[in-house]
């Protein structure tokens, strides 16, 4: 039984949206979905390694444009055929094969290729170096990288621990059904009031959104 906000701290329209936010939490929760919430609620930005980022940048390119179900089920063949993300020198030095391996399980040359170009520019730069333009340029680095625009860019900074939302489809059209001009600013309401993570909250309504076809409907105003 979910307990909503105290109406009495509350306006009617956030204790909407929040009531909203718990009942999708909820819902994945029961779906099996708790231990996504978890990772996004520990992940650390300062503990990211070499290889948890070239990981994470693959994630994201390929699951662009992407069904993730489609995603999930290639990406450990992805990952054996870029050397299980050993680290970026050794996908260098090993391009073409992991360009053909790579080929053979996604058949996207830009999306490999990306991956191939930004282990090239870390292991030029060094990982520290791309660490801390991350942390310190953030999304506007990010976007700098092959196959980041926009929302692919918040996308990878959300995985790599930074509190941050993507503006992807589900999360535009929730932040318009409840009255936000953007997804962000939606997240850090539902985040004040709940205690947590942009990031996080940002997770539940996205996984919300893939898993429940009229997600819309919960949002009403």
């Amino acid at each position: 039984m979910i307990e909503c906000a105290n109406p009495l701290f509350l306006d009617r329209e956030t204790e909407s949206l929040v009531c909203a936010y718990m009942t999708a939490k909820e819902l994945i929760i029961e779906a099996g979905f708790a231990s996504e919430i978890d990772w996004q609620d520990k992940i650390d930005f300062d503990s990211i390694s070499e290889q948890d980022f070239l990981r994470e940048f693959a994630w994201v390119v390929f699951s662009s444009g992407m069904r993730e179900a489609i995603v999930r089920k290639k990406f450990s063949a992805i990952s054996e055929a870029f050397l299980h993300w050993a680290n970026a020198r050794t996908v260098v030095l090993r391009a073409a094969h992991c360009r053909e391996s790579a080929m053979s399980v996604f058949a996207h040359k830009g999306k490999v290729e990306a991956v191939i170009t930004v282990a090239g520019e870390i292991s030029r730069l060094g990982f520290n170096c791309v660490h801390s333009r991350i942390k310190h340029d953030g999304i506007a680095y990010l976007k700098s990288f092959p196959f980041l625009g926009p929302a692919t860019a918040n996308h990878l900074a959300k995985n790599l621990g930074l509190n941050v939302v993507k503006p992807d489809r589900h999360l535009v059209r929730l932040a318009a059904r409840a009255g936000f001009s953007t997804p962000s600013l939606m997240c850090r309401k539902i985040a004040d009031v709940m205690g947590e993570k942009d990031s996080v909250v940002d997770l539940v309504l996205w996984r919300y959104a893939t898993i429940n076809r009229d997600y819309l409907v919960t949002f009403k105003p």
